[in-house]
This record gives structure tokens, C-alpha cells and sequence, in this order.
């Protein structure tokens, strides 16, 4: 089956495919938000260490895992053993059920694009978002009509999706990721300058780079940056298994991963910069602190982006363009890497072309994602989503690390790595596998729980709370031990 398995065109093309994967919303809206709450600059030396202890280590194993397996996740831990392909099918369906959510929200960026033109959100960006918008019943429960706009929206995103996968690894995800990537480094930079370019943007720069260091003895804080490590560089999703399995036999997979890994470091950080200087003219403009303005996630997005925008002095549209324009393509990078990891699983596992297999990922998830287009959508996301990173996410790339460290020789991935690669892994690479990123994340995760249990999420009812989160995370748990125990695999 190899030989007829697609291969990365260039180098280039599949870094940037990588880079793609890697950035995404959570590093536009996510990390200088996680970073002005955890220290600031002081942030940045536990983001760091993560990084050089955690995310680079893991996403090495991941890639020279599946450089080693050539296969998807699934297979390449049916290699491991029969008893561990659960774990494959695990990621590779946790990236399933993100891409649900994800994918709505990237038709929420593609539909600000154009209110962009005419400033559509009005002066009330809040009501506009939640009334207009989204017409928000309040309650996961309460499903009510469904938003034709955002219904269309994501239709037009998974076409374009679908497009892109059809073409294949070199013709349709290189091609794309060679357009996305350099355009969106173009519209960020464009939004970073300006931003920092605004009257009392240097109070929000100061925000989001003044250390505290006070914060930094927090243990909290130090699992948090392994936290955010990991979301961001795409770990546990099976994709950089998928990704790599792509690559040519001699191509230099330890350097192709630093590079990355440090490039996504590079724009979360250059983002942030952009970021808080648009929310320190707008406390500016306010006469409130930063702490005023400051959040994170879909508030900043459609919010506090949209409010800041309607206070700029001169050409608002063009720069609410650029920025929801950013988002929508960030969003785009990374969910052709979400949507390849599950399709590369089924052509490996179930003989399926790659037009059939994308077909069936692209009609099962927007019909999935269809409650998030009703009235209630918003509650069934963010519950779903909450849930799907910390018991799905996290717990996979746990189990992930244990599999591969113990019941599997990390040896014979470092040996196949290191005679194509100019940089080398070692005793050292090992050691953060086996025993320092494990031990972080196993913490991370005992507290996840602990807090679940001592509070109900989001102040939603209880009821759905279970339905569209504990209940959620274990269906997709069942579902990967079912496909795990299948005979009819192909190896």
C-alpha cells in the first residue's frame, strides 16, 4: 500500500503544512490572553521551557512516529500492538469531534468578513452577536430555529474544505498551505503594526510583556504553559502521525519539527503584541484599564474585536477585514489538518479513495454540526468543546505518550529519525517523553478533574452539562475501543 500513498511535493510544503495545523484560533484569541493573566513576560519563561521540554519533544514523537509506521494513527499503533489501536482511533476521533465545533466557528469568522464591510455588528457588538447573530436562547436545550446565515456559512466552509483534502496531499493540502500560510503571516503582520501604531497601544503592549514575577512560583501557572503547548502545536489529534507518514524516506523530520514548533511559538507571541495594542487604545479610548477590556476566546473574537474596531480613528472596515479575514484562514489551516488526520484513517484502514472517505467525514460532520447553527448552538459548543480538549484532547496525548514510551521501543523512532536529520535526539529527548511531559500532564489532568467535580461548567444546567459534555467524551472513549476491536483493518 505504500507505494500508492501520497507523498509532500517539498520540504517547504509540508512545514508549512505543519505551521498550518499548529496555528490556529487559539493562538490569535487563547495564548496573550492565558499570558497577561499568568505573569505576563514572566509567562513567557514557563511558555519556553514547555516548549523545549514538552512541545517539542512530543511533536517529534508524533512526527517520527508516523515516519516510522508510514501509516495513519490507528494503524501505526495497531504496530504497537492489536491491544493499543484504540488509542489511534481515539485521536483520530477526538479530531473528528472538533472539527465539528471548530468549523462553526470558522463560518462565524467567514460571516464577520463581510459585516466587515458596513461595520454590520453596530455599536452593540455584544447584542448584535448574541441577539442578531446567534438569536442565543440561553440553553443547549432549547434548539429554536436554526441561523440561515451561519447555516450557509458552514456549508461554503466544509465545501471548501472538501475541496482542498480531494485534491490530495501535494495537489490540494500543499498547494493550499502554500497560500494560506504566507497570506496570513501578510494580514497578521498588517494587523500587528497597526495595532501597535494606535494612541495608548503601548499601555496594552506593557499588559502583555511586563513580568510579574511573583506569578512564576505559582506551580499553576508552569502546568498551564504545558497546557497551552500542547493545544497549540496540535498534539494527540493524530495529525502529525498522518502528516508524517507523507514524507519522503530520507527527509529530515527533527529540523522540519523545531522549525514548526518555534514558528508557532513566534506567532502566538507576534499576535499577542498585535493584540493588546488594539486593547489598549480601546481602554484608552474607554477611560478604563486594561483589565476592562481583556478577554479571551469568542469574547475578544466577537466582542471586544468588534467594539475596538468601531473606536478606530480611520479605515475600521479595512482593518475588521483583515482581522476576521485572519481568523477565518487560521481557521482553515487547521481544519484541513483535523479533517486529513480522520480521512488518512479511513483510505489506510477501509480501502476507501480519498474522494469517498473525504465525501463521508465532510456530510457526517455538517450534520453534526447542524444544533450549533439553531439557537441553542452556542451553548452546545461551548460545553462540547470544553469537555472534547480536557477528557479528550489531553487524556489521548496522556495515553498517547504512555503507549509509545512503554510498550513501544522510543529507540526505533530515534533511529530512523536521526540518520536523515541534521539535528539529533538522544537520552535527553527520551527522558522528556518518558518521565517530565507525562508526569505535567498526568498533574494537569488530576486538577481538571478535581475542578469539574467541584463545580458544574459554564453555570449551565447539570442535565446539559452530562448530555453534550461527560456523556459526549464518552461516546467518542466507546466509539474508539469499538473500531479498535474491528478484525477487518487493514495493516
Amino acid at each position: 500500500m505504500e507505494q500508492n500513498r501520497d507523498q509532500w511535493g517539498s520540504r517547504v510544503g509540508f512545514v508549512l503544512a505543519a505551521i498550518g495545523s499548529a496555528v490556529g484560533l487559539g493562538n490569535i484569541w487563547r495564548f496573550a490572553y492565558m499570558a497577561y493573566e499568568n505573569g505576563g513576560g514572566a509567562f513567557l519563561f514557563p511558555y519556553i521551557f514547555a516548549l523545549l521540554t514538552a512541545g517539542i519533544p512530543l511533536l517529534l514523537l508524533e512526527m517520527g512516529f508516523g515516519f516510522f509506521t508510514r501509516t495513519s494513527a490507528p494503524s501505526s499503533f495497531r504496530k504497537v500492538g492489536k491491544k493499543f489501536e484504540w488509542v489511534g482511533w481515539w485521536s483520530v476521533l477526538v479530531a473528528f469531534t472538533v472539527t465539528v465545533y471548530y468549523i462553526v466557528i470558522i463560518a462565524w469568522s467567514l460571516l464577520f468578513v463581510f459585516e466587515s464591510f458596513s461595520l454590520g455588528w453596530t455599536a452593540d457588538p455584544e447584542g448584535f452577536f448574541f441577539g442578531e447573530f446567534l438569536g442565543f436562547s440561553g440553553s443547549a436545550f432549547t434548539l429554536g430555529g436554526i441561523q440561515w446565515k451561519i447555516f450557509f456559512a458552514l456549508l461554503a466552509v466544509w465545501i471548501i474544505n472538501y475541496v482542498i483534502i480531494a485534491g490530495g496531499v501535494e495537489k490540494g493540502i500543499e498547494k493550499a498551505s502554500k497560500i494560506f500560510m504566507p497570506l496570513l503571516a501578510l494580514m497578521v503582520l498588517i494587523i500587528v503594526l497597526r495595532g501597535v501604531t494606535l494612541p495608548g497601544a503601548m499601555e496594552g503592549v506593557k499588559a502583555f510583556v511586563t513580568p510579574d514575577f511573583s506569578k512564576i512560583l505559582d506551580f499553576n501557572i508552569w502546568v498551564g504553559a504545558y497546557g497551552q503547548i500542547f493545544f497549540t502545536l496540535s498534539l494527540g489529534f493524530g495529525i502529525m502521525i498522518a502528516y508524517s507518514s507523507y514524507l519522503p524516506k530520507k527527509s529530515d523530520v527533527i529540523k522540519n519539527g523545531v522549525i514548526a514548533a518555534f514558528a508557532d511559538a513566534a506567532f502566538s507571541i507576534i499576535t499577542g503584541i498585535g493584540v493588546f495594542g488594539v486593547l489598549g487604545y480601546m481602554a484608552a479610548e474607554q477611560g478604563v484599564g486594561i483589565a476592562d477590556v481583556a478577554t479571551s476566546g469568542i469574547g475578544l473574537a466577537f466582542i471586544a474585536f468588534p467594539q475596538a474596531i468601531n473606536l478606530l480613528p480611520a479605515l475600521s472596515q479595512v482593518f475588521g477585514l483583515l482581522f476576521f479575514l485572519s481568523l477565518t484562514v487560521a481557521g482553515l489551516s487547521s481544519s484541513v489538518s483535523l479533517i486529513e488526520s480522520v480521512v488518512s484513517s479511513l483510505i489506510d484502514n477501509f480501502s476507501l479513495s480519498r474522494k469517498k472517505a473525504v465525501t463521508v467525514v465532510s456530510i457526517v460532520g455538517f450534520l453534526m454540526g447542524l444544533p450549533m447553527v439553531t439557537q441553542g448552538g452556542l451553548a452546545i459548543l461551548d460545553i462540547f468543546d470544553h469537555f472534547v480538549n480536557i477528557f479528550g484532547l489531553l487524556t489521548v496525548g496522556f495515553v498517547e505518550m504512555l503507549v509509545l514510551s512503554y510498550a513501544f521501543d522510543l529507540d526505533k523512532i530515534k533511529d530512523n529519525m536521526n540518520p536523515t536529520s541534521d539535528l539529533q535526539v538522544g537520552t535527553t529527548w527520551k527522558t522528556m517523553v518518558k518521565f517530565v511531559s507525562p508526569v505535567l500532564i498526568g498533574i494537569g489532568l488530576i486538577q481538571n478533574v478535581i475542578s469539574e467535580f467541584a463545580t458544574v461548567y459554564g453555570g449551565y444546567p447539570l442535565s446539559e452539562v452530562i448530555t453534550f459534555g461527560w456523556l459526549a467524551v464518552a461516546l467518542v472513549l466507546l466509539f474508539a475501543i469499538y473500531l479498535g476491536q474491528r478484525e477487518n483493518t487493514i495493516v
